[in-house]
């Protein structure tokens, strides 16, 4: 099975839905917050309940694969059916798992996640190239093939990225703005946009030294309660900001678990975002 590409299914649920990612991070602290036990009973309530809630009225979800994988095969199960319910809603899924490594092993994760075969098969998902970008041609090639994409970690928002991914090259380019080139390098030609992205931080403030314009979708984090907001991002990210997909975790899942306060905080968070990349 291939899909049509990755960059097109999300540029139309972009246009219909918004931009707006929800993040499913059931973290040990926020399913305490929504009343319920750190188990796999609790895992499985608090995704079912996002999913239910939210999957007919966002573009997509970004699971972090972490929080599910502490919990062992039974948490992985629990993964599987939450990609599984939102694909079948019709809700884009984005698996963050920011895998990284060479040859087979990265065959390996790229199959798990980017082959229609796989029961954890995702629509993309986010992969670390800092092995060197050739390290994820197995990604690259078989994310083609299937209609899939990635996220490539590039500009991220945790203080500690600076130190590799603005560490300059004998050639004068930072490592970030070299991971962007082979981004738009992947996206040549697409139309209506590639499906090879960037993970770009909200919080990041004035990136025009980056140039952000890959003809690809710019995952980016820290909207809401790492302190960026939806005003934010066309300073941020200037002539690209068409392309950004704003993932909001705590912000929308802080008003958990009653389904209707979930779905208002995601309205609420997808027309700020309309309003402020349409000026």
């Amino acid at each position: 099975m291939t899909l049509t590409p990755f960059g097109t299914r999300l540029r139309a649920a972009m246009d219909s839905r918004g931009p707006l990612c929800v993040g499913i991070d059931p973290h040990a602290a926020l399913l305490a917050q929504w009343g319920l036990k750190d188990d796999i009973a609790g895992l499985e309530r608090f995704s079912r309940t996002v999913v239910e809630a939210l999957a007919e009225s966002v573009a997509v979800f970004k699971p972090q694969a972490a929080f599910f994988e502490r919990f062992g095969s039974k948490g992985v199960a629990v993964l599987e059916q939450t990609v599984a319910d939102a694909r079948a809603a019709g809700t884009l899924v984005v698996m963050d798992a920011k895998r990284g490594d060479i040859g087979s092993t990265m065959a390996a994760y790229a199959s798990a996640f980017l082959d229609p075969a796989s029961p954890l098969f995702s629509d993309a998902l986010t992969v670390s190239p800092y092995l060197g970008y050739g390290s994820l041609a197995p990604a690259v090639d078989l994310a083609r093939e299937s209609g899939a994409g990635l996220f490539v970690l590039a500009l991220t928002s945790n203080p500690e990225g600076a130190e590799v991914q603005r560490a300059v090259r004998e050639d004068g380019r930072t490592i970030g703005a070299t991971m962007l080139a082979h981004l738009a390098a992947e996206n040549a030609d697409a139309s209506p946009m590639g499906s090879f992205g960037a993970v770009v931080g909200a919080t990041l403030g004035d990136l025009s030294s980056f140039d952000l314009d890959i003809n690809g979708p710019l995952l980016a984090p820290g909207i809401g309660a790492q302190g960026a907001t939806a005003a934010d991002l066309p300073a941020v990210f200037g002539k690209a900001v068409r392309n950004v997909v704003p993932n909001v975790s705590r912000g929308v899942l802080g008003h958990g678990p009653d389904a209707t306060a979930l779905r208002d905080a995601a309205r609420r968070f997808a027309d700020e975002i309309r309003e402020a990349v349409s000026e």
